[in-house]
């Protein structure tokens, strides 16, 4: 955090010189000792937020190489002469075990051209899938095996 608050200094400053870069460092550390005085901050908690940046930035590269197949899916499907499209609704359930594992999912397969999340309720969604090709595997995607290493990596570190 102490080096975020730093990049920050430097960005909103908008000229860096020596004497601007030493202060910038010393009002970062005073913001940080701050942060862990009186707002209960630590080093473990700032490591936890790295560790949560790598993942969400690995997590995005995949989500858009999944995007990109299934726009390549949906237009073989449109472009090819018989057009012969099979809509399909999926229900499924998944054992994540956090809300907001379950909305990571239910956003990724919105965002994937092809199929939308109609509803989410607990652990059970229901999928439309412009195709039933599709809906093959959604239970034990990808997403879902991202999802459950970073749940097992958060309980493990709490």
């Amino acid at each position: 955090m102490l080096l975020l608050f730093f990049i920050c200094w430097i960005i909103f400053a908008g000229d860096l010189t020596l004497e601007i870069a030493a202060f910038g460092v010393v009002i970062a550390a005073v913001v940080f000792a701050f942060q862990c005085k009186f707002l209960d901050y630590s080093i473990q908690k700032e490591k936890k937020v790295y560790r949560n940046i790598l993942w969400g930035i690995g997590y995005a590269v995949i989500l858009i190489l999944e995007i990109l197949k299934a726009n390549i899916g949906v237009m073989q499907l449109i472009l090819s002469p018989k057009m012969e499209v099979e809509p399909k609704l999926v229900r499924f359930r998944t054992d994540l075990k956090t809300d907001l594992a379950r909305v990571i999912l239910a956003n990724s397969i919105t965002l994937t051209p092809g199929t939308i999340t109609v509803t989410l309720e607990g652990d059970e969604y229901l999928v439309h899938c412009l195709d039933k090709s599709m809906a093959e595997g959604m239970d034990d995607s990808i997403f879902v095996r991202l999802l459950h290493q970073l749940e097992e990596k958060e309980g493990e570190k709490g």
